[in-house]
């Protein structure tokens, strides 16, 4: 939902086939389709500033919106404005979405996936699976994949702080682990994923985002893999990630507004 300064009462109507959620406040009129459209504007503004900072061409990062939660008419609202690439974490979720969407969207799988979901994920077309977090999970979505008859298109997500609580291979697991995980068939590597440690100021997250880019440096060295993608940065810290090297950012709240999990 939109921030919260606009959310005390809201309507719906109906624009050229799309619900909008028109927000009141007082006299004030709040219209979710305008929002998501400056949103896009300046996200992507910004995004291209952080790539001129880091002497990086134009257009280098993809913009990934993060959907969850959101209605297929917030999402509707995105595409309209030239958004094609949009993420989902929850795999039931994304399959209730995808199909009200045109065909033309990619969509990406950022949130944990279960082994006993990969050949529902598989089954629902993602172009990239993004949190393969373990080696187990890996073998999973090979095996599967070549039941299918598919390569599916993944990331590794590494745990560039070391936290135990948290998901993802460390640096170290994925050094040890590297010839097996590239030797595994029906599966298409495409780079490193990470999720930091929450901050407050978006320039304390640079030293993850750093590591990561590092890591991914130190693999393509050892080959065979050119790992073109990296996925990092969110709403509050994309354009420090743009500057350490990121490919995908993930953004959501900065582009529908603050999620309602009601």
């Amino acid at each position: 939902m939109p921030p919260a300064f606009f959310a005390e009462k809201k309507i719906a109507v109906r624009q050229d086939g799309v619900t909008l959620r028109i927000y009141i406040w007082g006299e004030r009129w709040y219209d979710s389709g305008m929002y998501i459209r400056n949103q896009l504007g300046e996200i992507r503004a910004a995004i291209a500033e952080a790539e001129k900072r880091a002497g990086r061409a134009a257009g280098s990062v993809k913009l990934l919106a993060v959907s969850k939660t959101f209605p297929v008419s917030d999402i509707m609202q995105a595409y309209a404005d030239g958004q094609r690439l949009f993420g989902e974490n929850r795999l039931q979720e994304s399959m209730e979405k995808m199909p009200e969407m045109p065909q033309d969207c990619e969509w990406h799988l950022i949130g944990p996936l279960q082994r006993n979901k990969v050949r529902k994920a598989l089954e629902q077309g993602f172009g990239l699976i993004q949190a393969v977090d373990s080696m187990k999970l890996a073998a999973a979505i090979s095996r599967i994949a070549g039941e299918l008859g598919k390569t599916a298109a993944i990331l590794l997500e590494v745990n560039v702080d070391g936290e135990e609580s948290k998901h993802g291979f460390t640096a170290a697991e994925l050094e040890t682990l590297w010839e097996e995980l590239v030797a595994l068939p029906h599966l298409e590597i495409r780079g490193l994923m990470c999720i930091p440690a929450p901050v407050d100021d978006p320039q304390d997250a640079r030293p993850a985002f750093a590591a990561l880019r590092e890591l991914a440096e130190q693999l393509r060295a050892r080959g065979p893999l050119p790992l073109p993608e990296l996925s990092m940065g969110m709403s509050h810290d994309f354009a420090v990630a743009v500057e350490e090297g990121a490919t995908i950012v993930r953004v959501g709240s900065a582009i529908f507004g603050r999620r309602s999990y009601a």
